[in-house]
């Protein structure tokens, strides 16, 4: 019998990508989709995209959508509070795994692991230690479709923001970022690929940019900027 198993949805394309992989697998029946919203700005966290394009896109992905809702910056304590509570709530429907589209981070795995561990949960991660030149590659190839809307200022200029992705602009990523953004380089919001019933129509919304303290670094600040996405 397939394991019962939500999925970690972050709105981009590594999860897009790690969610086609994991529907193929007959061993595991994905059947949820878990998000992340900050309450005060009512965005998918990280990647700053509104709730109504967040449920435009699980829609059409065809999965019930779950979200949990965070302060505007909420501490450890009460980010992993939150995702215990909702997470014991799908322990008790039956839930006994949950997948997550990271790639190489390390101590990240490793957290998302330990956490869910001691809710009897195991963490699945379909694009683990894969290539992200070719991951990026195929995932073009398989019919995804994705635009840029965060950035780190730092590391890529205001014109990748708001664009597709495409072979082109692979061979346009300056070398120190990683062709998936899985440093924080850069995060996207996919609108249509395998996964979907039908594309997501959109507009490009206004750009912004905000200062960020460097967690790192206190005495730094990291600029991000943000392309909003506007239904149609």
């Amino acid at each position: 019998m397939p394991a019962r198993t939500y999925f970690n949805w972050s709105s981009g394309k590594d999860s897009a990508m790690a969610l086609y992989l994991l529907l193929q697998q007959e061993k595991y029946q994905v059947d949820r989709l878990l998000t992340t919203v900050n309450a005060h700005y009512d965005r998918v966290s990280m990647h700053g995209l509104k709730r109504d394009v967040l449920i435009a896109q699980t829609k059409s992905i065809g999965l019930p959508l779950d979200i949990v809702e965070v302060p505007e910056q909420p501490s450890m304590e009460e980010y992993n509070f939150l995702m215990r509570a909702k997470i014991l709530g799908l322990v008790a429907e039956g839930y006994t795994h949950a997948a997550f589209g990271d790639i190489f981070l390390e101590d990240l795995k490793v957290y998302r692991e330990q956490m869910l561990s001691k809710l009897d949960i195991e963490a699945i991660f379909p694009i683990w230690k894969k290539d992200t030149k070719e991951l990026y590659q195929e995932f073009i190839t398989q019919g995804f479709r994705t635009v840029i809307v965060c950035l780190n200022n730092e590391l890529l200029d205001e014109s990748f923001l708001g664009r597709q992705l495409s072979m082109e602009l692979l061979e346009e990523l300056p070398v120190e970022v990683d062709p998936c953004g899985e440093n924080g380089e850069f995060h996207t919001f996919c609108f249509d690929g395998p996964i979907f019933k039908n594309p997501i129509n959109f507009k490009l919304g206004k750009k912004v940019f905000k200062n960020y303290t460097n967690p790192s670094d206190a005495s730094k600040n990291i600029r991000f900027g943000f392309c909003d996405i506007v239904l149609e």
